[in-house]
């Protein structure tokens, strides 16, 4: 019988060391709560396929796609997880990422979600997805496509190490900044 007993506890110490250990991966990732429904970083599962929206033109891999519940109706959150630490805005290209992203779950789930998250090393940003965020992205992406068959593309930013391992720096010619960084 005590057999029985330590073979309950230890059971029981084992299920709370995983359900720990599993809040604080999830803690880790700075998702939120809810049920992780797509991931493309191969640290919950398998990498899932692209999500595609042939309304909108976009194909995209968001980091994850969080099923959670917020003011009692189910919602989908995209979730961004960038390397570097938190900026004092968040950078254009993040925010713009992050709304395709929106896009892609509202054509692909049929849900629009009211924001997403952008996790940066040292915190959490929620950007509020709305119709100014969704014209910019729908205006960045058709610049995109125009600028694939254009005969000549500017460089658009004054960003030296931007520039320096760019793969298409040599496209740039004299318009590259600064050296070419070099393989060590």
């Amino acid at each position: 019988m005590t057999y029985l007993w330590i073979a309950a506890i230890l059971l029981i110490a084992l299920g709370l060391a995983l359900f720990w250990a599993g809040r604080r991966l999830r803690a880790a990732t700075g998702l939120p709560a809810g049920e992780v429904i797509y991931s493309d970083t191969g640290m919950w599962e398998e990498v899932s396929e692209p999500l595609i929206s042939r309304r909108y033109g976009l194909v995209g891999r968001p980091d994850y796609l969080v099923r959670t519940e917020e003011r009692g109706r189910q919602v989908i959150v995209p979730v961004e997880v960038k390397s570097r630490r938190m900026p004092p805005q968040p950078l254009e290209s993040h925010v713009l990422q992050l709304s395709a992203y929106c896009l892609l779950v509202e054509d692909h789930y049929k849900m629009r979600p009211p924001h997403g998250l952008i996790r940066y090393a040292d915190g959490i940003v929620r950007i509020p997805f709305n119709p100014d965020l969704q014209r910019q992205v729908l205006s960045a992406a058709e610049a995109i496509r125009r600028a694939r068959t254009a005969p000549d593309v500017r460089r658009q930013h004054n960003d030296v190490a931007r520039c320096r391992r760019c793969p298409y720096r040599q496209a740039c010619g004299p318009d590259a900044l600064g050296e070419p960084q070099t393989e060590r």
